[in-house]
């Protein structure tokens, strides 16, 4: 009964350990996020999960990291960045561009005739809207929470007539067929995600550092003057809505180097204004 019992207790350590070695992803299975995440980590300990309980498993402890997008080249910030940078606790720990070539994924016997919806994130409709204006334009352009979920909706799907834009992974893991692949694939076509977890990676000689400063417009200039130590070192801002005054907001500010090492450690020792949400080598 002891040794049961002690089995039965490393058992569950090791479930526990599993768990907290996670990492999360926007799903279900077969979104663009998933495929970074297989890319970075491998398909082991990826858990998937709906925004909202991405961001809860993250805060709960469930899972030690996860990967969400946060801009692309084409529709610039996602929907995603907000929730992001209003987090506490959380600090990014990687970057991961990739060039997409979206698969229109149908099931097995459709034809490019049959389909008369198309099934895909809002961003990822954006994003390959310039195909689609050429090649289909009277299709039906249907958002998903996913393309996850765009592919399991057309797997699920009793008529032919549904297609999905995502990955060409997906067709896998749902039994679908990639009628056309590499649409809108190009430099022009790229999405960054970021990788938040707890701890600050080391520096690597080659590393960015993001910052958030909110401030009202009327000091914005001489909270970037402040910057002019590093100025030359600013890759990019992206201003965000405060949600607090109309003429109020929130920048963030990308720039190369570690937040461990000079000039940034000295710039941020001087600046507390700059709140530091990560430091990490830079892939972009």
């Amino acid at each position: 009964m002891l040794r049961l019992l002690k089995i039965g207790v490393f058992s569950s350590m090791l479930a526990t350990s599993a768990v907290h070695a996670g990492v999360g992803y926007l799903g279900p299975a077969g979104s663009w996020t998933h495929q970074a995440c297989i890319d970075l980590y491998g398909e082991q300990a990826l858990v998937p999960y709906s925004k909202d309980q991405l961001f809860a498993a993250f805060a709960e402890g469930k899972i030690d990291k996860f990967c969400i997008p946060v801009t692309t080249s084409v529709v610039g910030v996602t929907p995603y960045l907000d929730d992001v940078l209003a987090m506490n606790g959380a600090t990014i720990v990687a970057e991961y561009p990739k060039m997409l070539g979206y698969s229109m994924l149908v099931k097995s016997g459709t034809t490019r005739d049959q389909v008369k919806t198309v099934l895909a994130h809002p961003v990822a409709l954006e994003e390959v809207k310039p195909w689609l204006d050429k090649e289909m334009p009277s299709v039906t352009r249907k958002p998903a929470a996913t393309g996850g979920a765009a592919a399991q909706e057309v797997a699920n799907s009793s008529t032919p007539d549904l297609a999905a834009m995502g990955p060409p992974s997906a067709a896998k893991i749902y039994g679908l067929v990639p009628l056309i692949n590499g649409i809108e694939e190009g430099p022009h076509n790229v999405t960054r995600w970021w990788v938040m977890g707890h701890d600050m990676p080391a520096a690597t000689g080659n590393d960015k550092t993001t910052l958030l400063l909110s401030t009202s417009d009327k000091v914005f200039g001489q909270g970037m003057k402040s910057l002019s130590p590093v100025s030359d070192r600013v890759l990019t801002i992206y201003e965000r809505p405060s949600k607090k005054t109309l003429d109020s907001h929130a920048y963030v500010v990308e720039l190369t180097g570690h937040a461990t090492q000079e000039p940034l450690k000295g710039f941020l020792r001087k600046h507390p204004e700059f709140k530091l949400l990560g430091s990490y080598p830079r892939k972009y």
